[in-house]
């Protein structure tokens, strides 16, 4: 069954999503998305304020010296391992891709820090194009509550959200996934009377 009632609601309703993350260039995302791991967003985007003043090509990080980008990221949590990742993707963005961030998904899977999700926001964001849509927490939760998919697996997750949505609307729809997942079915104390796909919600008819 494509273009699954509740998710056409949300879509109607979220008609210009806004995006949480601040960043300037693919590759300004990419690093905004390696931090943004068990992170909040704004939290990322205070860091990164000051960071990409001076420091914003994979040139730069490389450069970097490691001790004083993980005191930059500390903040952020996992901030070695995140550190390692965005020298490490650095350096394969320079010896394979000339530096320049590449616009496919086994390409980007091949850096270190990004899985799929990422990939997705990467190709969506900054490349336009949408092979797939990113599942996030926010995405995993609203698609078990509209009763989309009952997986924990968020690559299962993403492939029963496709097969229920025209493809016409994946570029922007974990943005209105994210949106609705903070301003209304947050994970505790969701507001369902307001939500405007309530009437089509497994979660609103059994528990509301």
């Amino acid at each position: 069954m494509k273009n699954n009632k509740a998710l056409i609601e949300l879509i109607k309703y979220y008609q210009n999503p806004q995006k949480s993350l601040n960043y300037n260039s693919p590759f300004e995302l990419l690093i905004c998305l390696i931090l943004a791991a068990q992170c909040t967003d704004k939290r990322v985007n205070n860091v990164t304020a000051t960071i990409f003043d001076k420091y914003n090509t994979p040139k730069d990080f490389i450069k970097l010296e490691t001790h004083k980008l993980e005191e930059m990221v500390h903040s952020c949590g996992f901030y070695k391992n995140k550190t390692k990742n965005i020298q490490k993707a650095s350096q394969v963005i320079i010896s394979n891709f000339n530096g320049i961030v590449p616009n496919t998904m086994e390409e980007l899977l091949t850096i270190p820090g990004i899985g799929r999700k990422s990939a997705n926001c990467i190709l969506s964001d900054v490349f336009n194009t949408a092979v797939g849509v990113a599942i996030d927490t926010h995405a995993k939760r609203i698609c078990t509550r509209i009763g989309i998919s009952q997986n924990n697996n968020p690559i299962k997750i993403e492939q029963d959200l496709l097969n229920v949505i025209d493809k016409k609307y994946w570029q922007k729809l974990n943005l209105i996934l994210v949106t609705h997942g903070r301003n209304i079915c947050s994970p505790k104390n969701p507001k369902c009377q307001e939500c405007p796909c309530n009437k089509y919600c497994n979660y609103f008819r059994t528990n509301i």
